[in-house]
């Protein structure tokens, strides 16, 4: 068992704090117990902290599971600097470094070690840690664990296995979204409470972000999501833009290129070099906006982030918000905003298809997989497997998972070729696919629950309420207000005026009523906005929506004003949204004598929104006006200096600027300027190892300094710690 004398003594000596956030000590208090932990922290928590310092505490060593190489190096070197013994092992060593490691680990020269999940394939590899007396198995991003989470990992389910071979060592889990299924599922994969275990401690220490504005802009097209990407910036000057698609990725970054500003892109077909070279300019503070896919993520805990937009809707509201969490780390405002156009719906719908392929399409895999390789291993593009499936030649990325899970039943196997080809043969012998082992109806419930999943993400973007309450509703939070005050939604709900429509607007109002009036309730907002705005989708067709009377009685303004449309005769009385699986519309008593002219309703007409010519005149005027410099806010000439000392200290050892100082730690060093060793310990994010390697170099940069403004003193002064931590890579290919 554990044990530790002074928490806080431990945190200020090896990681420059003097207090903790809210739930940490609470957390490690219980790890240094013994008890086996879940741990739901939000983002900017202070997660890493809840393992590292207990493993100070020990003589054993923590295992900490990651799925983020990216992200490990980053931590082992943040730890090394602060003189803590730390290594990390994955697929970017050779087996020589990999043994040195190990033999490290036997001898007690390493507390923390990062392995990637996929080390767990090698009976050799557990074999040699069956030598290794490990106090702690600390599983990061305990989310990929869960089937039902957002970034499921197959290479995860071995662990089970891997705590029985290594004796049971406690365990603590850990993640920042996670629905109450989702938690439910980490404790069963993970067998916590079973076998003779106690219970696990559940600490759930809040998913509300109070210093983030929530926002949700319904946008036209391209120009209009452009235009209000540049206001963003603007204002706030420094974050991410997710895209969905490679291809979103590329076009805009052209785009935001083309205006000046100083932006990187990434996506999951950049090679290691190309990736790391973008991650590395963006957190030194080369570049202040990034657009990327979510492969992006890994290791950003910069925490001067003030913006996050999407360009695209997500797949789910547990996608959305890990993403969107990045902003804002340090504690300041910062605004997170989803620039929502309903056509972007079908590319999730792609994903959801080709990441939940059918019985059908697995099977016809198969089956042309046995008729290509009759003749021995074949060399092919997945595309071209594609085209020998019936059924209308399918989504090729279900085709594409189709294969992996082949693979995985040990049915066929595949090797890399490089660009999209793969070499694949079968198994031998030969099985029948019903003896493969595939449990074709948890398939489908994994597809129905992805599907309810981007429901609610559709949810989220027409939601009218409190957008933190229905963030904070979704993951099962305890601690939910009616209003918070923080959102876009609450903030303008005070200049959003119900009032009785006009004589035009009353036929628009009659029209959104028809329509949900003739579909007698099978239909929810998305689909009832597309016959409204005269969609000829499959999807609209094949349920005859075309027949609605309403049909197409709102094409000139567009599907997302008929969505807004829809959203404020809720809020109006008029509709009703059901509480189902699948939430459908009804017309109210009173939406029912609006319609017959019977009754007047109080409406907040949604806005028709800006012409696209407008938009895209706009845009252009920006990208041929004056250059868009997303620069840092203006700070004293001392805080420059050190910003600009960081940035060349950085570029010299070729690590993130974070890993030396983060901005909050800038700013205090600025504000009460130290003199000597021991009013440097008392900034935040001096601990005694950086001030031996770093404390003389930044004494003399402020000794030296011109400006001249009175510091306060520091006994004054008190703050909390913020600790690093890294996100998951789980992109599509789009």
């Amino acid at each position: 068992m554990l044990s530790i004398a002074d928490p806080r003594a431990l945190l200020q000596k090896h990681f420059g704090h003097r207090e903790f956030l809210e739930g940490q000590e609470e957390v490690i208090s219980s790890i240094v117990k013994g008890d086996d932990a879940l741990v739901i922290m939000p983002t900017g928590g202070g997660k890493s902290l809840c393992y590292q310092l207990p493993a100070l505490a020990g003589d054993g060593l923590t295992l900490v599971i990651s799925p983020l190489i990216a992200l490990m190096k980053d931590q082992v070197d943040s730890l090394v600097a602060k003189d803590i013994p730390a290594a990390f092992i994955n697929s970017s060593l050779s087996q020589s470094e990999i043994n040195q490691r190990l033999r490290a680990m036997r001898e007690g020269e390493l507390k923390i070690v990062y392995v990637a999940p996929e080390r767990f394939k090698s009976p050799r590899f557990v074999e040699a840690l069956q030598e290794i007396p490990i106090s702690l198995f600390a599983l990061d991003e305990a989310h990929c664990l869960s089937q039902w989470g957002h970034d499921f990992r197959p290479d995860y389910l071995r662990l089970k296995r891997a705590l029985a071979q290594l004796g049971q060592p406690q365990v603590v889990a850990l993640t920042a979204t996670a629905t109450p299924v989702v938690r439910q599922d980490i404790q069963e994969q993970l067998e916590l409470g079973q076998h003779g275990r106690k219970s696990p401690k559940i600490f759930i220490t809040g998913f509300a972000r109070p210093n983030l504005t929530l926002a949700v802009s319904s946008v036209r097209g391209k120009a209009d999501k452009l235009a209000r990407i540049f206001d963003v910036m603007e204002t706030y000057k420094t974050g991410i833009i997710y895209c969905s698609t490679r291809k979103n990725v590329e076009r805009l970054y052209k785009e935001l290129r083309a205006a000046k500003v100083r932006c990187i892109a990434y996506h999951g077909a950049f090679d290691e070099a190309k990736r790391t070279k973008a991650q590395t300019k963006f957190m030194s503070g080369e570049a202040s906006v990034a657009i990327a896919t979510n492969a992006f993520g890994m290791g950003i805990d910069r925490a001067d982030l003030r913006f996050v937009i999407h360009y695209d809707i997500p797949g789910s509201v547990e996608a959305y918000y890990q993403e969107a969490g990045r902003a804002g780390r340090d504690g300041e405002p910062a605004r997170c905003e989803l620039l929502f156009n309903y056509a972007d719906v079908k590319t999730q719908e792609f994903f959801l298809d080709g990441s939940n392929p059918t019985r059908e399409v697995i099977e016809g895999s198969y089956s042309a997989i046995q008729r290509l390789c009759r003749r021995g291993p074949i060399r092919t593009a997945i595309s071209e497997i594609a085209t020998k499936i019936g059924n209308g030649r399918p989504n090729q990325m279900a085709v594409g998972t189709a294969l992996r899970l082949l693979q995985r039943a040990d049915a066929i196997e595949r090797s890399y070729q490089g660009g999209r080809t793969y070499t694949t043969a079968l198994v031998e012998p030969v099985k029948d696919i019903d003896d493969l082992g595939f449990d074709f109806d948890q398939l489908a419930l994994k597809r129905q629950r992805d599907g309810e999943k981007l429901r609610q993400v559709i949810g989220y973007a027409g939601e009218a309420g409190c957008l933190h309450r229905f963030i904070l509703n979704y993951f099962g939070d305890p601690h939910i207000k009616d209003s918070c005050g923080a959102c876009e939604n609450c903030s303008s709900r005070r200049n959003r005026i119900a009032r009785p429509v006009s004589e035009d607007e009353r036929a628009l109002v009659r029209s959104a009523l028809t329509a949900v009036l003739g579909v007698n309730g099978r239909f929810g907002r998305g689909r009832i906005s597309q016959a409204l705005a005269g969609s000829r989708s499959k999807a609209v067709l094949d349920v005859n929506l075309d027949a609605n009377s309403a049909y197409g009685y709102l094409k000139s303004h567009g599907v997302d004003y008929a969505f807004s449309l829809l959203t404020e005769l809720i809020q109006a009385g008029c509709l009703l949204i059901s509480d189902d699986q699948y939430p459908v519309l009804s017309v109210t008593e009173l939406g029912r004598d609006v319609l017959q002219g019977e009754a007047e309703a109080e409406i907040a007409m949604p806005d028709p929104g800006r012409a696209r010519t407008k938009a895209k005149k706009k845009v252009e005027k920006r990208v041929a006006g004056r250059p868009m410099q997303a620069e840092a806010l203006p700070h004293s000439e001392l805080y420059d200096e050190l910003k600009q000392w960081r940035f060349k200290k950085s570029r010299a050892g070729r690590i993130p600027a974070y890993m030396i100082f983060n901005d909050a730690t800038l700013e205090e060093l600025a504000r009460f300027r130290p003199s000597n060793q021991d009013e440097l310990l008392a900034i935040k994010g001096f601990g005694p190892a950086k001030a031996r390697k770093l404390g003389k170099a930044v004494l003399a940069m402020i000794a030296g300094s011109v400006d001249e403004q009175e510091s306060p003193p520091l006994e004054e002064f008190s703050y909390s710690s913020v600790e690093d931590e890294g996100w998951s890579e789980g992109e599509f290919n789009g």
